[in-house]
């Protein structure tokens, strides 16, 4: 595989439900360990697309690919131990530990009956410490606090070793002490070890900090893709998010003009 080559890409994709497009003719490329968020108002398609992706959802047109190999092509088993997925669905995970919870993420590696060798367990181990979680690791997971189960779904996808992790709104439920602690372990683990990464954020002033490249979706269509500073130029996230400047105050005014220039503050 060349540095320059694409790892991840989107051809032509089209998604939605019963045959009804959300989100047209997205095109996207990545390299490996390259960050990638999606922006957005509310409803305009950065979930389905990640549901695409991940083939929870049979894209309506289009392709997926990894390794420029079509991902209808990629057996559940083998997609399983290249891609991780952070969803905002909760776990059913009854009276599990932490360190059980984790441990399910060597799932696509075990047999069936789901029973880890010592080398899986000390990638579970290695996984709770690049999360800082090994302090509650006998903790049962339903009694930990929000931002620490975010940090333990983490792991857990880590544990898969994947090469691309996907992440729907991982820091909806966290204040922003965890939320600058979670993103900054997303950015480590992209840049050290070569993660590819595509999330959905709100915080669009994380978004411009955290990624490399950043899609904005809006009226059914990737409006504009590109790094950051091509992103937050003057008035363009007035217009993504639908902020008419006249029927504001000139004090939030002043609020909107610098979220365009700096992505400041959580929109969407």
């Amino acid at each position: 595989m060349f540095e320059q080559e694409y790892y991840f890409q989107t051809e032509h994709l089209t998604v939605g439900y019963d045959g009804v497009p959300i989100v047209s003719d997205m095109e996207i490329c990545l390299k490996r360990g390259e960050i990638l968020t999606l922006i957005g108002p509310n409803g305009a398609g950065k979930t389905t697309v990640l549901r695409s992706i991940i083939r929870q959802l049979r894209p309506i047109a289009g392709v997926v690919m990894i390794h420029n190999m079509s991902m209808e092509k990629i057996s559940a088993a083998e997609l399983s131990r290249q891609m991780a997925v952070v969803l905002t669905d909760r776990l059913r995970t009854e009276m599990m530990t932490v360190r059980d919870v984790v441990g399910t993420g060597r799932y696509p590696y075990t047999g069936k009956f789901g029973i880890l060798s010592k080398k899986d367990h000390q990638i579970v181990e290695d996984a709770m410490k690049l999360t800082k979680i090994m302090d509650i690791r006998e903790q049962i997971f339903t009694k930990i606090s929000d931002g620490q189960r975010q940090r333990v779904m983490l792991a857990r996808a880590l544990a898969q070793q994947p090469d691309i992790i996907l992440l729907d709104e991982p820091t909806s439920f966290l204040d922003i002490k965890h939320k600058l602690e979670f993103l900054s372990i997303i950015q480590r683990l992209s840049r050290e070890k070569k993660l590819t990464v595509i999330m959905s954020l709100h915080e669009v002033e994380l978004a411009r900090k955290i990624s490399d490249k950043i899609a904005c979706f809006k009226d059914g269509v990737v409006d504009r893709c590109g790094r950051p500073e091509e992103i937050f130029t003057e008035h363009y996230l007035s217009e993504l998010y639908d902020i008419e400047l006249e029927e504001l105050t000139p004090d939030f005014q002043e609020v909107v003009n610098t979220m365009d220039k700096r992505g400041a503050f959580y929109i969407g």
